[in-house]
């Protein structure tokens, strides 16, 4: 199964040559030279005759104020220059204006780059950032306000989200994944929840509460391992996927994963799936919490789906990236 192809809001360029962009750059995120980085973006923009600004990060909600900031100085674009963390800031920083996103993948996991379509190669990306089209995509808003692109989670995720630490993902990777998960997986949290989605409540044991905008997520191992977690997800239709995985043992880990690598989505009691605008998920013990990939603290998780939340910049159909 793969993501239904985004819609864009317009043919021409977000950006014409000469027009000004942000860059924002995450110098902590992934394990490519920043300097290096920066020289092939810098050649990759002045080639296409793009002028723009550079902006360094230095701790949390710097990218998100910067692109703030870049909306009121009148910039055409802001180019985050990161992993999903810093995507997840940029796109709140942009989110409800007509200022477009792009993105250049420079972080461990690059989930949102990847359901994009947005290529790694530097270059492209740049292609993308300045000749691509914009298009809307629908963004999940935490009750405190923050978006999220890709998911937020509550249980199993978040736990191995918290166990790769920044440490762990400079000296290994995604390979800090694949140990953060094993780890986790083999015992499985399991929490008590009610989820109250669109006024429905549900009451499960389960270890992982997922609220997808997008469903595709792309291990970068050798060869990629692509996996839809969810039946007919979009980040076009207003809805967020409510995912819910309650193995009770490594073996129902193991059964579960095969499960989904082969999408077949029905048939087991220990998957459940459906759509909602609003969802609010309790857990008991309180279960560990995640946006985009950062952790974000405990549950109560509260979200709703905003339908055309932000504008990002996805590849011309038919021009090589």
């Amino acid at each position: 199964m793969t993501a239904k192809p985004l819609v864009p809001a317009s043919d021409k360029p977000a950006i014409q040559p000469g027009s000004r962009t942000l860059i924002i750059i995450n110098p902590a995120a992934g394990q490519a030279d920043t300097e290096k980085v920066l020289r092939l973006l810098a050649g990759a923009f002045a080639v296409r005759g793009a002028s723009f600004d550079v902006m360094h990060t230095a701790g949390a909600g710097d990218a998100q104020r910067a692109a703030k900031e870049a909306v009121a100085h009148g910039y055409r674009a802001v180019v985050a220059v990161g992993g999903d963390g810093t995507v997840g800031e940029v796109i709140t920083g942009l989110a409800g204006t007509d200022v477009p996103v792009g993105i250049v993948a420079k972080g461990t996991a690059n989930q949102v780059a990847s359901n994009l379509g947005i290529p790694r190669d530097i270059e492209a990306a740049v292609e993308v950032a300045v000749n691509g089209v914009p298009a809307p995509i629908d963004l999940g808003q935490l009750d405190d306000g923050r978006y999220f692109a890709l998911a937020a989670g509550a249980g199993w995720d978040a736990a191995v989200m918290a166990t790769a630490t920044r440490e762990m993902k400079d000296r290994w990777g995604f390979g800090a994944y694949i140990y953060a998960g094993l780890q986790v997986g083999v015992k499985p949290p399991r929490h008590r929840y009610r989820i109250v989605a669109d006024g429905r409540e549900l009451k499960v044991r389960a270890a992982m509460v997922l609220l997808a905008n997008m469903g595709q997520f792309v291990a970068n191992t050798i060869p990629p391992v692509q996996v839809t977690v969810a039946p007919d997800v979009s980040y076009q239709d207003g809805k967020l996927d409510v995912c819910i995985f309650a193995p009770r043992t490594v073996a129902d880990v193991a059964a579960l994963a095969l499960r989904v690598l082969r999408g077949r989505f029905s048939g087991d009691e220990k998957l459940i799936y459906f759509q909602a605008s609003e969802v609010t998920v309790n857990a008991d013990p309180p279960a560990v919490t995640e946006i985009d990939g950062e952790p974000v603290g405990h549950t109560p998780l509260s979200a709703r789906a905003v339908q055309g939340g932000v504008t990002v910049l996805i590849p011309r159909v038919g021009r090589s990236a």
